[in-house]
């Protein structure tokens, strides 16, 4: 019956994995789109430099072969509440500065922003599934930025958008090592173990 339950738990994981490679994918292409297009509307080179955004962990990581599955899990699921946070200050801002003449950038960025929730509720699972649920929300949200001119916003914006694509990429390397079965057995590791 432990065994049952083994499997089960373990089908369950490689196929929420699966899932959420094709859902970072998904969003990824959707964020490059928008990359592109927020870049544009908003007068900008989308290769301009941008410092980086107060409360986004860095998608970049050091040692990451080290990392538990749980770890980048939480710091996962700790980037996409992040994201879920400014891309709704970004689309409130962007509503406030444009109104309705760009009604077509406010869907986009409302559509990204729903798929950061989706995938955020997705990693919630996963850390569920492993008995850990996920952290409190409290103390999680971004610093509310101080006041920006209009210039400032639009550069927080293509930073939000840059680091939020490569985390996309960051998120389906991450689930692809988990959903791996590890060396010498025919099981996944547990989320908790090394990789």
């Amino acid at each position: 019956m432990a065994a049952a339950d083994s499997s089960s738990a373990t089908l369950r994981r490689h196929d929420l994995c699966s899932r959420g490679i094709r859902l970072a994918g998904k969003m990824r292409s959707d964020v490059v789109d928008l990359l592109d297009t927020y870049a544009e509307q908003q007068g900008l080179d989308a290769s301009a430099s941008v410092a980086a955004v107060e409360g986004v962990p860095a998608a970049a990581v050091e040692r990451w072969d080290e990392q538990t599955g749980t770890q980048r899990l939480l710091e996962n699921l700790a980037a996409y509440r992040a994201f879920r946070e400014l891309l709704a200050q970004m689309l409130e801002e962007q509503q406030e500065q444009l109104g309705e003449a760009d009604a077509a950038l406010s869907r986009a960025l409302a559509a990204v922003l729903l798929q950061v929730s989706a995938f955020a509720y997705h990693l919630e699972e996963l850390l569920r599934l492993e008995s850990r649920g996920p952290p409190s929300e409290e103390g999680a949200r971004p610093p509310q930025p101080p006041h920006l001119g209009l210039f400032e916003r639009k550069l927080r914006g293509l930073g939000v958008l840059r680091e939020l694509a490569q985390w996309a990429v960051r998120s389906a390397r991450d689930l692809r090592q988990l959903a791996k079965p590890s060396l010498g057995s025919s099981s996944v590791p547990s989320l908790a173990e090394s990789p």
